[in-house]
């Protein structure tokens, strides 16, 4: 910390005082201005324009009540203590736009201040511990505006302010850009196996008399007929089995809330990790086992690149990848684990195979599941899949 840092009270830095969002019944609700709104601050860390619920509001209510670019949002309540004071950066908005009233909205004063700097304060752990400390509550924990007001920060000058949130922020730029391009690259694959293993593309051009349009030795490795199976017509050569020939399916533990612990234990994987993005992915709500928990339930330890489906509930038939940074985890109840056998060479063979499974037939949620997976298998020793 640099000499000329400053110890004092965050509401040093506030050009108005913290203020709670607004609620209004159902007689002002479906017209109006936007509503940002607490489940929307879970998950993301910048709030942009997106469809919200609209409330009517008074001119002089909107003015008091306006989220705007460089405001950061608190949640103010939330029915797990790791969830409270959850921050997030008001991004730009095209439309004036207000926030609900289990939010509470600070609004510093540029000349002291660089929000980007303070946004990402406040989701570093120190700032997070600094807001737990002022939750309180049992059923429902909660923080105040004057609470937050009243913490004691080191305040860095604003020219470093500034520069360290150019470096987090170019960091975050950066890993947004990965992300992105990981999606091409998932899209790139899923169009790769529909074509290769669902439509049979290389099989039908060669049938045909075609180009396959791959490169020799892969296109050398696909037949260059078909014949009848149980599924239909399939190349010549493959064969039909169960999938449970190929992977190990696991369930998950009812892992019980009395024994949840800090933020230093083990995660529990649970079905509400699972996003659109096709991968499991950390929430503020997390919650945490004793490490002792690997030893007694070690038939539910996650691997890395375990895949993940939910069996049960409103999510049924979502998919979710685990990667490294998740770890270490245990599942919890309500989802199937799929892990290769070694009679499956490939991981994400698999992993796609599922996930074509389960687009295709949905109904595997009555209960009887493990009797309509049946999987398509290409046997070329090995080498395609």
């Amino acid at each position: 910390m640099g000499s000329d840092w400053q110890t004092n009270e965050f509401a040093s830095l506030m050009s108005v005082p913290t203020r709670n969002g607004i609620h209004k019944g159902p007689a002002f609700q479906g017209r109006g201005v936007p509503v940002i709104k607490m489940g929307e601050i879970y998950h993301a860390d910048k709030v942009t324009d997106q469809p919200r619920d609209l409330l009517d509001l008074t001119l002089e209510e909107l003015d008091r009540l306006e989220a705007i670019t460089g405001d950061l949002l608190f949640c103010r309540t939330s029915l797990v203590a790791a969830g409270v004071g959850h921050c997030a950066l008001v991004g730009n908005l095209s439309k004036r736009s207000t926030f609900a009233s289990n939010l509470i909205r600070v609004r510093l004063n540029p000349k002291s201040a660089d929000t980007r700097y303070w946004f990402y304060y406040f989701r570093s752990s120190i700032g997070k511990q600094q807001l737990l400390s002022l939750a309180r509550g049992t059923s429902v924990t909660t923080i105040t505006g004057p609470d937050i007001a009243g913490l004691s920060v080191s305040i860095p000058p604003l020219r470093e302010q500034c520069a360290i949130a150019h470096i987090l922020g170019s960091l975050d730029d950066k890993i947004e850009l990965n992300r992105r391009m990981n999606q091409t690259l998932e899209a790139m694959a899923r169009a790769i196996f529909k074509s290769w293993f669902v439509d049979f593309d290389p099989v039908r051009a060669k049938a045909e008399g075609r180009p396959t349009g791959l490169p020799d030795d892969i296109a050398a490795l696909f037949p260059d007929s078909f014949e009848d199976s149980e599924l239909g017509e399939i190349p010549k050569g493959w064969e039909v089995v169960e999938l449970e020939a190929l992977s190990h399916i696991l369930n998950g533990f009812a892992f019980k809330s009395k024994d949840y612990c800090g933020p230093e234990g083990i995660r529990v994987l649970r079905t509400k990790n699972f996003t659109q993005s096709g991968y499991a992915s950390k929430n503020t709500d997390d919650v945490f086992l004793p490490k002792s928990l690997l030893s007694s339930h070690k038939q539910y330890i996650c691997e890395p690149f375990d895949f993940h489906l939910v069996m049960v509930g409103a999510s049924v038939g979502n998919t979710a990848l685990l990667l490294p940074n998740m770890l270490p985890a245990l599942r919890n109840q309500n989802m199937w684990c799929f892990r290769p056998k070694e009679t499956m060479p490939s991981k994400f063979y698999l992993n796609y195979a599922v996930q074509r499974k389960v687009e295709s037939v949905m109904s595997w949620a009555d209960g009887s599941a493990r009797s309509f997976f049946r999987w398509l298998r290409p046997i070329t020793g090995g080498n395609l899949i």
